[in-house]
């Protein structure tokens, strides 16, 4: 496709509008026939999923005759077709160049589905709170890693053969709780912080259940807390 330029803006917007429409549409016949799939049946468990989408409009939309695309259909098409709606929008592997916004050149799909992910940083782009969401995923991860290794140092200590297997044991128990400790302790300020900024952090698991001081539990009233 060729880009104009802006004086051209009424006819360009579209061409970007119905890009992105081919996209999701030829996506969801693709994957919709890979699982066997007719347009009722798919329109079917769109149904169940609570929001009904007839088979007239997924078939005029497959076939490039629906006007319009809605989000909420997207996400409900994606859940259906038991994908991802970024995937229906960026078909990667199978849709090579695409459009992110109009006016823009055509780029590969690849790097236009990282953007939308927020995989690849744009430079002034806002992620949010998606970076502490992901440190704490990770600090999670190593706490329980730890707290695992910890428990099992432990066994070998109880069931160590000789002294030197047993102090081994023992150094390994020691330097796996103050790996869980460490991370313990960036959590607890982690999720402070989120609280700070007035998010709500991630459940924590059973087993970390002492990361938050009692004057953070759900149930704590806010003079509690203060």
């Amino acid at each position: 496709m060729t880009q104009r330029g802006f004086d051209d803006e009424e006819d360009d917007f579209p061409e970007w509008v119905d890009r992105v429409q081919a996209n999701v549409a030829g996506e969801v016949r693709r994957r919709r026939k890979e699982m066997g799939w007719s347009a009722q049946e798919l329109a079917d468990r769109c149904e169940e999923l609570g929001h009904p989408i007839p088979r007239n409009v997924i078939a005029n939309m497959e076939s490039g005759r629906r006007a319009s695309l809605p989000l909420v259909d997207v996400i409900v098409l994606a859940a259906a077709l038991e994908t991802y709606p970024a995937c229906l929008i960026f078909p990667v592997g199978y849709v090579d160049r695409t459009q992110e916004l109009p006016f823009q050149s055509l780029v590969p799909t690849w790097d236009a589905l990282r953007r939308f992910t927020g995989e690849q940083e744009v430079p002034g782009h806002d992620p949010g709170l998606v970076p502490d969401f992901e440190a704490h995923a990770s600090l999670v991860r190593t706490a329980l890693a730890a707290l695992d290794e910890q428990e099992q140092a432990r066994f070998a200590a109880k069931t160590a053969t000789s002294r030197a297997q047993q102090e081994e044991a023992e150094r390994k128990r020691s330097a796996y709780a103050d790996q869980a400790i460490s991370a313990k302790y960036k959590l607890r300020y982690l999720r402070r912080d989120l609280r700070d900024d007035g998010a709500t952090p991630p459940d924590l698991p059973p087993s970390l259940h002492d990361v938050d001081p009692p004057e953070w539990a759900p149930d704590s009233t806010t003079e509690e807390r203060h």
